[in-house]
């Protein structure tokens, strides 16, 4: 089977790529730019897309930009179906139709426009991965506080994620499968405690409010499953094994380390 994967250089569609070629199917990374193993065309725009689904079966829509999905969705399709592709995966977020922000709005209209295209298609929503999580705490290694947010989360590990979207490549259209998500739904908060711990870091938390109906809704889990989730690893595993990398990163820079997470 030949698959073209959008987004496929990014955080989800590098270990989907690996797991794709690993299953024996025949893998194109649509990319801006030429190299081994891409097909060259542009979302954004729409150019090169028809010579890149040329000969293509199934196609995983992981792109994003945060702020143009829509448009480049409306472009993926309008190449697809003449292109003859039998089956379109889309990655979405668990919670678009529930949480009222703009990026779950595109992400909406995404479903909403591949479901009236008439390509058999399947859908899955995922809840937020590990590094998301991560990323709130990051940014923060230099501040005297670590800043948390008063919501709900349930991470799921992206390598957990692109394992679905392997087996949903490998069957036949579905529709809106069921969501997943992590084993742990927790408030932020306790995943800035298990953060810290595996960093061995000890400063105190604060938790900032979301206002409006955002918060509320990520409050009342909107953007979570039911547990169990489909997910194994939990964050206090993925928090060891970043912080093992940061010790590793240092020795290789001959850093004595210290208490700060990277």
């Amino acid at each position: 089977m030949t698959v073209l994967v959008t987004g496929g250089t990014g955080g989800l569609g590098r270990p989907t790529t690996t797991l794709l070629r690993s299953a024996g199917h025949e893998v194109r990374v649509l990319s801006r730019r030429p190299g081994e193993g891409r097909a060259t065309g542009d979302l954004s725009t729409g150019s090169g897309l028809a010579d890149a689904l040329t000969g293509v079966d199934t196609v995983l829509h992981l792109a994003t930009t945060g702020r143009s999905d829509a448009a480049q969705t409306t472009h993926l399709l309008d190449a697809a179906k003449p292109a003859g592709v039998a089956h379109l995966i889309y990655i979405s977020i668990v919670g678009v139709d529930e949480v009222p922000l703009g990026y779950y709005r595109d992400k909406l209209a995404c479903e909403r426009l591949i479901e009236a295209s008439g390509i058999p298609f399947t859908i899955l929503r995922a809840t937020q991965f590990h590094d998301f999580v991560a990323a709130v705490f990051r940014p923060q290694r230099h501040l005297p506080v670590l800043i948390s947010l008063d919501v709900l989360d349930q991470p799921i590990a992206v390598d957990e994620v692109a394992e679905r979207l392997t087996e949903l490549a490998a069957s036949r259209p579905a529709g809106r499968v069921a969501d997943i998500g992590g084993p742990e739904t927790r408030p932020v908060r306790e995943f800035a405690e298990i953060w810290q711990r595996a960093h061995g870091t000890h400063r105190p938390i604060w938790n900032l409010p979301v206002p409006g109906g955002m918060g509320r809704a990520m409050r009342r889990g909107d953007h979570t499953t039911a547990l169990p989730g489909f997910g194994r690893q939990t964050f206090a595993q993925y928090a060891a094994a970043d912080a093992a990398r940061l010790d590793v990163a240092d020795a290789r820079r001959g850093s004595p380390g210290g208490t700060d997470e990277p």
